[in-house]
C-alpha cells in the first residue's frame, strides 16, 4: 500500500533522504530547502520525516532554512542581540516557556500591524484626502512587505543598485505620510 501524501493532520509529508534530498509526498517531486521556504511563506502546512528512521526533522529543517536566509549575504532579519539573548535562553529554567511566548508575541505583531492599517483606513474615510490616504497606504505597505516580508512573500536583497534609491523613496513616503497624517488630524478637528 502506497504511503499517503500527507500525514493525520493533513499537512504534507516531506521525506529527506540520506542523500539529502527532499521529497515532495504530495506533487512526488524532489524539492529544494528554497522550495520549503516559499511553501512555508504560502502557509503551506508540511512535515519533514527521515526517510529512513521516520523520525519528525521538520524543526531542524526549518531552522536550517533560517540559517540560510540570514546567511544569504541580503538583510539579515535577526539582530545579534536578539541572537545572543536566544542562545543564553538555552539551559536556563525558562527555556521551556519560550517556544509559546515567541509564537504569542509573532501573532501579537501581525495582528497589531492589521489593526494599525484598519484603524488608518477607518480615520481616513470620510475626508477628502481618502483617496491619497488609501494610495499612501497601499504604498505604505508595499515598503513594509519589502522590508519584512509576509507568508507568500520574498524580500529583494539590499545589494542591488536600486537600494538606495528605494530606501529613498520610503522616506519620501513616510514623510508624505506624516504629512497627510497631520491634514486629516487637522480636518478632524
Amino acid at each position: 500500500m502506497a504511503k499517503r501524501a500527507t500525514d493525520e493532520d493533513g499537512a504534507i509529508v516531506i521525506k529527506k533522504y540520506a542523500n539529502r534530498r527532499l521529497y515532495n509526498t504530495g506533487t512526488s517531486s524532489y524539492i529544494t530547502l528554497d522550495d520549503l521556504a516559499k511553501m512555508t511563506r504560502d502557509g503551506v502546512d508540511f512535515k519533514v520525516l527521515d526517510a529512513k528512521t521516520g523520525e519528525d526533522i521538520t524543526h531542524t529543517i526549518l531552522t536550517q532554512i533560517i540559517m540560510e536566509e540570514e546567511s544569504s549575504g541580503g538583510e539579515q532579519m535577526l539582530p545579534i542581540g536578539f541572537l545572543r539573548q536566544l542562545i543564553s535562553m538555552y539551559g536556563n529554567s525558562m527555556q521551556s516557556m519560550m517556544p509559546a511566548y515567541l509564537d504569542a508575541m509573532m501573532d501579537n505583531f501581525r495582528a497589531n500591524q492589521a489593526k494599525l492599517h484598519e484603524s488608518f483606513m477607518a480615520r481616513a474615510q470620510g475626508t477628502p484626502f481618502a483617496k491619497i490616504a488609501e494610495t499612501n497606504m497601499a504604498m505604505m505597505r508595499a515598503a513594509s512587505d519589502a522590508l519584512m516580508p509576509k507568508r507568500g512573500e520574498k524580500a529583494t536583497s539590499s545589494a542591488s543598485p536600486s537600494a538606495a534609491k528605494n530606501s529613498d523613496e520610503i522616506a519620501e513616503l513616510r514623510a508624505q505620510m506624516a504629512a497627510m497624517q497631520k491634514k486629516l488630524d487637522d480636518l478632524g478637528q
